[in-house]
C-alpha cells in the first residue's frame, strides 16, 4: 500500500520519490539533526529512508514528504520500527522552513488520519533538550507521558490521544 496523498490549503502529505533523500542528507548534515540519531552514512541513510517508505507496505502506515509549493519541507511519519516500545508519530522540517506552522499542520493531518485508521494513541519520543519540539507536542494537545517506556535515556514522551487530538471522541 502505498501512502496516500492528503491535502491541507497550504501543503501536501505526499508518498515518498527517490530524489527525496538528498534533502534528508542536507538535514543531518547540518546543525538542526543536533537531537537525533544520524545515519554514519549514505548507505545508513537508504536503510532509513527506504524502511520508512516500506512500513507502508509492511505494517499499513509510514512516512510521508511534506510538500510545500514543489518543495520538500521535512517529513511527518507514524512509525513502529522493532525498538521502539510503541507507535510513533514523528517530524522533521528541514532548514527555510520552521517557523511557518508547516510542522503542526502536517502532523494535524497525519493524526487525523491515525484516528480514522482507529489507532488508539501514538508517543512521540523527544530529546528532553529539544525544547522546539516539545513545544510542537504541546501545541498538538499531547500530554507528557512519564510511565511511557523509551528506547533512549534522553527522551521524554508526549501522548497523542483522539479525544485530546481533534479527534472524534473529541465531538462526542
Amino acid at each position: 500500500m502505498p501512502a496516500p496523498t492528503l491535502h491541507t490549503p497550504r501543503l501536501t502529505l505526499r508518498p515518498h520519490v527517490l530524489s527525496d533523500m538528498d534533502g534528508f542528507e542536507a538535514f543531518y548534515a547540518s546543525t538542526r539533526a543536533a537531537f537525533m540519531d544520524a545515519p554514519k552514512n549514505r548507505t545508513h541513510l537508504w536503510y532509513g529512508f527506504s524502511s520508512e517508505v516500506g512500513s507502508w507496505d509492511l505494517m499499513g502506515f509510514g512516512a510521508w514528504a511534506i510538500d510545500v509549493d514543489g518543495q520538500m519541507a521535512g517529513q511527518i511519519a507514524i512509525t513502529h520500527p522493532p525498538h521502539f516500545p510503541e507507535r510513533e508519530l514523528g517530524w522533521i522540517i528541514f532548514d527555510g522552513f520552521e517557523g511557518c506552522g508547516y510542522a503542526f499542520e502536517a502532523a494535524t493531518v497525519a493524526l487525523h488520519w491515525a484516528w480514522e485508521q482507529e489507532m488508539p494513541t501514538l508517543v512521540s519520543y523527544i530529546d528532553h533538550r529539544n525544547a522546539r519540539s516539545i513545544a510542537l507536542a504541546q501545541r498538538l494537545s499531547a500530554k507528557l507521558d512519564p510511565r511511557a517506556a523509551t528506547y533512549d535515556d534522553v527522551d521524554v514522551v508526549y501522548r497523542h490521544s483522539p479525544d485530546t487530538d481533534g479527534g472524534p471522541e473529541a465531538y462526542a
